[in-house]
């Protein structure tokens, strides 16, 4: 069975660029654009991993990803923070709320599929 990848991510191009690298890597991968039904869509499909943008046009990827730690469902699905935002701060940030992993945009794919895996 294949592992499930729900990617948050607003920049669709870079979304569907990642959609096609995972699935050539074996993956079920379910996009988002947005974060506002992130939670709820996360919680019915179940994925073994999340991949989450930071900064999203209508919710923050901090607050999805302390929901996410939050729900009686999904809480323990790893949540990997895939963002721009580089500086130290940021990646506690984002660590410290719950995130399992943070990587930086721009990215090597043989890194992130490494950090999935993992």
């Amino acid at each position: 069975m294949k592992k499930k990848i729900l990617v948050i991510e607003d920049e669709q191009k870079l979304a569907s660029i990642l959609k096609n690298f995972l699935e050539n890597n074996n993956f079920e991968v379910i996009n988002l654009y947005g974060g506002e039904e992130a939670v709820s869509t996360a919680e019915d499909y179940k994925p073994d991993t999340i991949l989450l943008d930071w900064m999203l046009p209508d919710i923050s990827g901090l607050e999805i990803c302390r929901q996410i730690r939050d729900s009686k469902i999904i809480n323990r699905t790893p949540i990997i923070f895939l963002t721009a935002k580089s500086e130290e701060d940021d990646k506690l940030s984002g660590l410290q709320i719950g995130a399992d992993d943070y990587v930086t945009k721009p990215f090597s794919r043989v890194e992130l599929l490494a950090r999935i895996k993992a």
